[in-house]
């Protein structure tokens, strides 16, 4: 009977301990949400890159300067 006593108090000291730690924890040590950035593919070579880097003209996203001349130029007649 004694064993069944021990064995009981040390189930009720970790579910304790474990309430401790879960209820003290900090909101910084839990991960925030993840921020994604909306992404556009080059017109030129298809890589995929943040809006906010990209280039724009004529509603057609280049990845760079020389890819949206050289898709112009691709494009003159």
């Amino acid at each position: 009977m004694g064993l069944f006593r021990l064995l009981i108090l040390i189930a009720l000291v970790a579910a304790a301990y474990w309430l401790w730690r879960r209820f003290t924890r900090r909101p910084a040590d839990q991960p925030g949400p993840q921020t994604t950035l909306p992404m556009v593919r080059c017109a030129h070579c298809g890589v995929h890159v943040p809006r906010s880097e990209a280039l724009e003209h004529d509603e057609r996203w280049y990845c760079s300067q020389a890819h949206l001349e050289q898709d112009r130029d691709d494009r003159a007649p």
